[in-house]
C-alpha cells in the first residue's frame, strides 16, 4: 500500500473512529434523548448516527485535503482541526454521560467557535476542504439550538 493511501485511510478513519469511541462510551445516549423534554424540531434520535458519519466522512475528507497541500498554512490548519475534533468528543460524554446540558451547551459554543476557525484556515489552504465543512457547521449550530431547549427545558 503507497504512503497516499496510507494518509487517506488514516484522514478518513480518524473522526469515525473518533465518533465512534463517542457512540459507544455513550451507548445509553438514544435512551437518555427519548427521555428529555425536547423543543420543536427535534430529529428522531435514529437520524443522528446517520447524519453523523457523514458529517465525520466530510471531515476526514477535507483534513486530508488540507494535509497533501504544500502550504505552509496546512500545521495551523490541522491543529485547528484536531482542536474542533476533541471538543466534538468531549461534548458527547458531558451532555450524554455527565447529563451537564448547560456545560455541554457551553462546549458546543467553544466547538462552534474552533469549526468556524477551522474553515477559515482550511480556506487558506484548499477551498474544496473548507466547503466540506460547512454542513458540519451548520449541524452543530442546529445542535446549538437543540441543546439550549434542552437546558431550558429540562
Amino acid at each position: 500500500m503507497n504512503n497516499n493511501r496510507k494518509k487517506f485511510i488514516f484522514f478518513l478513519v480518524l473522526p469515525l473512529a473518533v465518533g465512534s469511541l463517542a457512540g459507544f462510551l455513550t451507548k445509553n445516549s438514544m435512551m437518555i434523548y427519548k427521555d428529555l423534554n425536547r423543543p420543536a424540531l427535534s430529529p428522531p434520535g435514529w437520524i443522528f448516527p446517520i447524519v453523523w458519519t457523514i458529517l465525520y466522512l466530510l471531515m476526514g475528507l477535507g483534513s486530508y485535503l488540507v494535509a497533501q497541500s504544500p502550504s505552509p498554512k496546512r500545521k495551523e490548519a490541522l491543529r485547528l482541526y484536531a482542536i474542533q475534533l476533541s471538543l466534538n468528543f468531549i461534548w458527547s460524554l458531558v451532555f450524554f454521560n455527565l447529563q451537564n446540558y448547560l456545560l455541554a451547551f457551553l462546549i458546543l459554543l467553544l466547538l462552534w467557535y474552533f469549526i468556524i476557525r477551522m474553515i477559515s484556515a482550511f480556506w487558506s489552504v484548499n477551498q474544496t476542504a473548507a466547503l466540506m465543512q460547512i454542513p458540519y457547521l451548520l449541524w452543530v449550530t442546529f445542535a446549538g439550538y437543540l441543546n439550549l431547549a434542552i437546558v431550558l427545558l429540562n
